[in-house]
């Protein structure tokens, strides 16, 4: 086991399986050009093999799915039936819910029971100012036929000033009503945010000013999470819970157990930092040659990460998953 001075050691695993993705939204690209699948992808078999390496030479116990948007990329299936017998703890995916209605049978037969639904706006126009793409009708249908088929949603937003504040009390509401639990995500650091500190001060909404807001409609009191988790919870008496990942107003680096994994093979061991470590050429190797290279690799990887505060980074976050 691999584990850092902080005690820090790698055990939820995020994969991107394509950096393709339907939308365009505001804060992930500057241009609104929609990204596509990188040349140079894994296939299914190999981003699996990928995975069961890393379940052995770093322990990791639970796998979410992310992209660009998982749903675009014909290796998911693929990838679905190659990933179901590594004994994983549990396997989730992050969707946009473009295409969660036609796509739900194929997860369900997979598996996934755990959805995270990346949804900021109620508002048709307003969601499509943010999007640059999609069709919300589309989205709300396919949550609701995942909360017929039992699966645990969970609903993230990203609150932006300027765009979407008004959305977050309707936001909640609408949660509440449904049984899912809401994360609002702060804005984060990435891309070309990194790079635009006045476009990212603009938008910018803090854990104290929407927590200030919510206040105003609903009482509510701090709960439980996980030691490793991203957001502080809040639960509203016996209505339901919501949580915020306030990764600029409360930094969770110290208790950081995330480890990302391209499409084209490359680890990030912290999305503060550049640095990246490649095992595309590990996979196609045999166990005996690729575990303690991996090791070596993951040493790198956790020593990436930061020790207190979340700085930012100009890595595209669409290309390394959420």
């Amino acid at each position: 086991m691999i584990v850092d001075r902080q005690g820090r050691r790698f055990r939820n695993l995020r994969i991107s399986l394509t950096a393709a993705c339907n939308y365009a939204c505001t804060y992930c690209v500057p241009d609104g050009k929609r990204l596509v699948a990188a040349q140079d992808e894994l296939s299914a078999r190999d981003l699996a093999q990928g995975v069961a390496y890393l379940i052995e030479a770093a322990g990791i116990e639970r796998l979410r799915i992310t992209g660009g948007e998982p749903l675009v990329s014909p290796r998911l299936e693929p990838f679905l039936q190659e990933i179901g017998s590594l004994g994983l703890q549990e396997i989730s995916l992050t969707t946009n819910g473009q295409l969660l209605e036609s796509k739900l049978p194929m997860l369900l037969d997979a598996g996934i029971r755990r959805l995270n639904v990346s949804l900021d706006s109620l508002d048709p126009l307003g969601f499509r100012q943010i999007a640059r793409g999609g069709d919300l009708q589309s989205v709300l249908s396919g949550l609701q036929l995942a909360q017929e088929a039992g699966l645990q949603v969970k609903i993230n937003m990203v609150p932006l000033r300027g765009q979407n504040l008004d959305q977050v009390l309707p936001m909640l509401d609408f949660c509440l009503e449904r049984g899912f639990e809401l994360r609002f995500i702060e804005l984060m650091r990435m891309g070309h945010l990194a790079r635009d500190g006045r476009s990212f001060q603009q938008q910018f909404v803090g854990l104290a000013e929407l927590l200030e807001l919510i206040a105003q409609h609903h009482e509510f009191i701090q709960t439980d999470a996980p030691v490793d988790a991203t957001a502080l919870r809040y639960r509203i008496g016996d209505r339901g819970v919501f949580g915020v990942i306030a990764n600029e107003s409360v930094p969770f680096c110290r208790t950081c157990s995330r480890l990302r994994l391209s499409s084209t093979g490359w680890l990030h061991g912290c999305l503060s930092s550049s640095n990246r470590h490649y095992i595309g050429d590990l996979v196609t190797r045999p166990r005996h040659e690729a575990l303690p290279a991996l090791q070596r690799l993951l040493v790198s990887a956790l020593a990436d990460k930061q020790e207190l505060v979340f700085a930012g980074g100009v890595t595209v976050m669409k290309l390394i998953g959420g």
